[in-house]
């Protein structure tokens, strides 16, 4: 097969995915109405004292459910739409594989192949996420926008599978958009439970999980540019909206250790940054061209 070959049978999966998500997204909508988080409110929590002598100021009860407690309640198209979701993953999976073996290297070259590596690194995450958590209510929040930026992909972004300009034709193409495209999953993921207020609780972890890799990615970049360019920061555009993202998700993180913010005002910082790295990858490009607008618009 040529890569021509190739590309035709990825888009072929890509369009599979798409499919079967929205499968997911129906199966799901129908769960969450008439379902949701049923049952939720009959597990049982404790109040964990944190404290000398069994007392605690409010601010430092933790409600835990009882180990062993049951999940939420799901219906049958909930449990179905899951199963579906990690369909669609295998199906996107194996798409963004044949793009890459189309193109002869790694699948994200471009906007469009950033696109779907992205999402699939959204979904991707949220399933690991799912064993270690109970996160079944929260699938259609992370289906609906990974379709929605399939569709932008297939039908705004796409370009033929070719060679890479000379500019990117580094190993550091592997190792630093890879670490983006990872943090871009893990921050999608905790943008969501932002907007959903449980920013307390997993929202903040995944950030400070992440807010290093992020850092990575920043470090790496600037040091292909050194290698690419001859300079480690110029101020292009796609550097200066990676750094705004990076102080953005600082100053959120120093605020939830130093200040002690909780909910409301940390989820609005934690979506300013997410704005921000939303309009890095896309805006930037498209907007504000520079050394980095690889978008093949």
């Amino acid at each position: 097969m040529n890569s021509q070959s190739w590309a035709t049978l990825s888009n072929q999966f890509i369009y599979a995915a798409m499919f079967v998500y929205t499968l997911v997204m129906i199966a799901l909508a129908y769960d969450l109405a008439f379902a949701g988080r049923k049952g939720r409110a009959e597990v049982p929590a404790v109040d964990v004292l944190v404290g000398a002598a069994g007392s605690a100021p409010e601010d430092q009860l933790i409600d835990e459910p009882v180990e062993g407690a049951p999940a939420g309640q799901r219906t049958r198209f909930g449990n179905i739409g899951f199963s579906l979701l990690v369909l669609g993953f295998g199906l996107q999976a194996v798409g963004v594989v044949l793009r890459g073996i189309a193109a002869g290297r790694v699948p994200w070259g471009n906007m469009y192949e950033f696109s779907i590596t992205a999402s699939l690194s959204v979904v991707g995450i949220y399933l690991l996420l799912n064993r270690r958590f109970d996160l079944r209510w929260m699938g259609i929040f992370i289906v609906t926008p990974v379709l929605l930026a399939l569709g932008l992909a297939v039908t705004v972004l796409y370009v033929d599978a070719g060679q890479l300009v000379p500019a990117l034709r580094s190993y550091w193409l592997v190792i630093h958009v890879s670490a983006a495209v990872i943090s871009f999953g893990l921050f999608t993921t905790s943008a969501v439970i932002s907007i959903l207020y449980l920013v307390d609780t997993l929202g903040y972890r995944i950030v400070a999980f992440v807010f290093p890799l992020w850092t990575f990615a920043v470090i790496a970049g600037a040091i292909w540019a050194e290698n690419a360019w001859g300079r480690y920061w110029g101020w292009d555009p796609k550097e200066t909206w990676a750094f705004i993202t990076w102080v953005v998700y600082a100053g959120y993180l120093h605020a939830r250790v130093t200040v002690g913010w909780k909910g409301r005002k940390t989820a609005v910082i934690a979506l300013v940054g997410y704005a921000s790295l939303i309009f890095n990858f896309v805006g930037v490009n498209i907007w504000l061209p520079g050394l980095h607008s690889y978008s093949g618009l």
